[in-house]
């Protein structure tokens, strides 16, 4: 094997530019209880090296990014840099984000100076250094472009423009490349190795996180492999592999193969599903808009309440498959119930039909607060004073449903709680809100 496995002491031999030590970090229930995400964490940066977050959805990898970003204050545990306690945003740090995070009313210049002038550059120096980041990035020539005239790569790069305008001895990236396709995610893991790769300029140092292996073994000079419910550290992998690396060489798929046999537990397994923790169920929602919901109850209400659900496919010349989920939202939800193979109206959705807008919302919002889901985000959002990064919800689904697919999950439930005016997602800046 090309990989070795190294242990915590031989990380140390070396200053680190960035640490956790002993961090573990809880999320509030509605109960009052606590659902830990993660379990005594340390993960040090040191200079000039590319380190890797891998392991499976729901590990808690970008939760680790944040606090060592200092975007989250952990639960126990401490945040250094260059050995002096953090208490607030990490010096020399800066990140580039998995959703692009990007303002589309400001072209790519005014993208990248906003940056510049919250880092407090002085005014004469912003537009030069500004001209530099996007250079460095090949996006010259697009200087007055929008982000909605720019391909996903293009989007990506200019994410990375804005993190490297302020010179950051730390690159943070949350799984980049994740919205791009194959192809240019290929080319632009190899244009960040090469911006990296000068010893004499930043950054000097990048922290990814991935759940892609054969990105990692691409990039990363060591990887933290996590295990997850909650997450610990289960190994560190040192890769050996000379750079330029070829990820078809036959090292670069014995890495990978190495790394796939520690995440699915072959070498070192999970705990047995009897001591492992428990997380509370949260109900997956099938993905259907609520207007659609909306059109079934008032179809059942304009036929005396009541349809057998094959008519209503017939009638409504939907797929069978499609009205099986609209009929599951509307009965999550308690607005529908499912006699053998008939649709009813329950009192609720007799309720909500003959309601007015303003009075469906409400009802609509009554209906969410029974749900799991939208009582552990409503409860996140009081306990965090109105408003919370949307990663952090995306990982509770994660650990509650890691079978579904999250994302999907999320827009739904977005959608959702915006018709009953419950909470509100701003795109932008990633961020869920209290209405």
């Amino acid at each position: 094997m090309t990989a070795a496995m190294i242990t915590p002491e031989e990380t140390q031999t070396t200053e680190a530019l960035c640490e956790i030590r002993g961090v573990s970090h809880d999320f509030a229930l509605p109960n009052g209880s606590t659902l830990r995400v993660l379990e005594d964490i340390d993960v040090a940066i040191k200079p000039l090296e590319v380190v890797a977050l891998l392991g499976p959805s729901g590990c808690g990898k970008s939760t680790i990014l944040r606090i060592l970003a200092g975007l989250i204050r952990p639960t126990h545990g401490e945040v250094f840099y260059r050995g002096t306690k953090v208490d607030g945003l990490t010096p020399g740090v800066a990140i580039v984000f998995q959703s692009f995070a990007l303002y589309p009313w400001m072209s790519v210049s005014e993208n990248v100076e906003i940056v510049l002038r919250a880092a407090g550059l002085p005014p004469d120096g912003i537009k030069a250094r500004a001209e530099q980041s996007i250079r460095t990035v090949g996006l010259a020539g697009f200087e007055e472009a929008y982000p909605r005239e720019l391909s996903g790569g293009m989007k990506q790069r200019l994410g990375i423009a804005r993190a490297l305008s302020i010179n950051p001895e730390i690159l943070f990236m949350d799984e980049p490349f994740s919205h791009v396709d194959a192809l240019t995610a290929e080319g632009l893991r190899a244009e960040v190795i090469d911006l990296w790769a000068p010893e004499d300029q930043n950054p000097s140092s990048i922290l990814m996180v991935s759940h892609d292996i054969k990105e990692v073994a691409y990039m990363a000079d060591r990887i933290i492999v996590l295990s997850s419910h909650p997450g610990r550290v289960r190994t560190i992998v040192q890769n050996p592999i000379p750079r330029p690396r070829d990820p078809r060489s036959r090292e670069s798929q014995e890495l990978v193969d190495y790394l796939h046999e520690i995440i699915t537990g072959s070498e070192m397994p999970d705990l047995p599903a009897s001591v492992a923790p428990r997380v509370a169920r949260i109900e997956a929602l099938p993905r259907v808009d609520t207007s659609e919901i909306i059109g079934l109850l008032e179809y059942l209400d304009a036929r005396g309440g009541m349809d057998d659900i094959f008519e209503v496919a017939a009638e409504t010349a939907h797929e069978f498959g499609t009205i099986i989920a609209i009929t599951k939202a509307a009965e999550i939800l308690d607005l529908v119930d499912t006699p053998k193979q008939n649709l009813r109206l329950t009192a609720e959705g007799r309720r909500f039909v003959q309601a007015d807008t303003e009075q469906r919302k409400a009802i609509w919002r009554e209906r969410l607060l029974t749900l799991r889901l939208f009582q552990d985000v409503s409860a996140l959002l009081q306990h965090e004073g109105g408003e919370v990064g949307a990663d952090i919800v995306r990982e509770m689904i994660i650990l509650a449903l890691p079978r579904e697919n999250y994302e999907d999950l999320f827009e739904t439930m977005v959608r959702w709680a915006r018709f009953g005016n419950l909470f509100a997602y701003e795109d932008d800046t990633d961020r869920l809100s209290l209405q």
